[in-house]
Formats: structure tokens, sequence, C-alpha cells
């Protein structure tokens, strides 16, 4: 029985389909031509011992259902900025997490942080819509891209300028992660095909990543606690969403988080 990965992977190609038939690929390579250069996304987040921090947009998702009622991405991306967020995240899927691509463009011309499409990505088309509605980064999970599609893709997101943030849950995925080139690595503590969520899993697997590598502890952090664990074991930035998509005051609970990164 197909798990709920299997289901938004079958999802997106449907959508990249649609997709191109309304809009064809030459028409957005057209408009990311003349496009300035991306922020520095990764550099952002590689200051010497500080965690920094992915603050994310994020409405929904298939195993909380609405995260925050009163969702204004602008509002919550600036919030995000004043508080001291190094990057900014936006959940562009539609189906399973209520995003959008015209949340990513609003929240990237109301700041001026890096931003990540946070989406699954299958396809070059998508990346290419990524770069055309803003987007300084696009998010690779190696577990959805099989084979040399990891690779491929990632070349061909510098090759558009993207810089990328390459994620992986199961440790047998990450020799392929690092063959990609991958600089920016994240490790995701929630399993995607069961929900499951233990923030262990990043320290489980720091020791295996070779030098140069940024490493990004995703999902699951949640108190100011998480943040000093992560850090003493060499986390250089972590992204969080939920824990703060639920606070009453966004802010405080980013003020919270941020008390114990440096």
């Amino acid at each position: 029985m197909p798990n709920i990965l299997d289901r938004i992977v079958e999802t997106k190609w449907r959508e990249v389909a649609a997709a191109q038939d309304r809009t064809p690929a030459a028409t957005l390579e057209a408009r990311c031509r003349d496009l300035p250069a991306c922020r520095g996304f990764e550099s952002a987040l590689r200051v010497p011992g500080e965690v920094r921090v992915i603050a994310e947009v994020k409405k929904a998702s298939p195993s909380a259902g609405v995260i925050r009622a009163d969702f204004d991405p602008v509002a919550i991306a600036k919030t995000y900025e004043a508080h001291g967020a190094a990057c900014l995240s936006v959940l562009t899927d539609v189906e399973y997490f209520q995003g959008s691509l015209a949340y990513l463009s609003a929240v990237r011309e109301a700041v001026k942080l890096p931003v990540l499409r946070k989406d699954f990505v299958v396809d070059r088309y998508q990346m290419l819509e990524a770069r055309a509605a803003g987007a300084d980064a696009v998010l690779l999970i190696a577990e959805i891209l099989p084979g040399d599609r990891l690779g491929t893709l990632y070349r061909e997101a510098r090759e558009l300028g993207l810089h990328v943030l390459v994620e992986l849950h199961d440790a047998d995925q990450l020799p392929r992660v690092v063959k990609s080139g991958a600089t920016l690595i994240g490790v995701n503590n929630r399993d995607l095909r069961t929900f499951e969520t233990r923030l262990g899993h990043t320290l489980d697997l720091l020791s295996r990543f070779p030098p140069g590598v940024t490493v990004v502890s995703e999902s699951g952090i949640k108190t100011a606690a998480d943040v000093r664990v992560l850090k003493e074991a060499g986390v250089a930035a972590i992204l969080v969403g939920e824990s703060l998509m639920r606070s009453p005051d966004i802010g405080t609970a980013l003020d919270a988080l941020l008390s114990s990164r440096g």
C-alpha cells in the first residue's frame, strides 16, 4: 500500500504535467533569463559558533491538519525577519500543505532574507517555477529522487542559479547525497512515510558527514533546550516551522529559540 510520501510524489508528477500544459518550460526559461542573482541562502547559514534559523511559513500539514488558521504569510515572514531568522522556508505544496507559489512570491518581495521553496521537487520544471517566483533556494529530498535523479536535479538547480538544501532521513541515503555535490545538507528528524519524529536522529547521523558540509536539523525542534543540544553537537542551522506557527506570538517564540543559539 502506498504511504503518504508515495502519494505526494504521484501528485507532484500530475501537477508538473498540468503546469507544463498551462505554461511551457520555454516561457519560464525566458522569465528566468534576466532575473537578478539569488540571495545567499547557504552563506546566511554559515556563522561559526552560532546556530542559524530557517523559519518556515507553513499553514498546514498532512499529519497535523491546519496549524495556523489566521495565516498571513507576509506578516509571518516579516515577523520572522524582525526577530532574527537567517532565512525563510515557504511551503508551496497546495494539496497536502495548503501552500502556494504565490505565497513565496509575496514573501520574497516583502523581506530581504533568502527564501527557500519548500516542496516535493521531482522535475526541473518545478525549479524553473521556483526561480521565476523569486525563490533563492530549493529543497531536494533524497528519498524521492532515486538513482541519478538527485545528482541531475542538483546540477540543474545550480545552473539556474539556485541554492540547494538536500534533505535525507534514511542514513543509507547519505553517500548519494554527498556524491550529488551537496554542501548544504538537511537531516529530517521526521520520517515522511510515517510522520514519526525524533530529534536524536540528527545526532545519530552527525559523525557520518564529511568536513565542509553545513548541516541543518529539520523537524521536531521546539525549545531552547533542543537548540542547545544541537549546537553542542555541531549543527550549523535548524529549520523550524510547526512549533513557531502554533505559537500565539510568533516573534516571542522565535526569540526564545534564538536565546540558546549562540
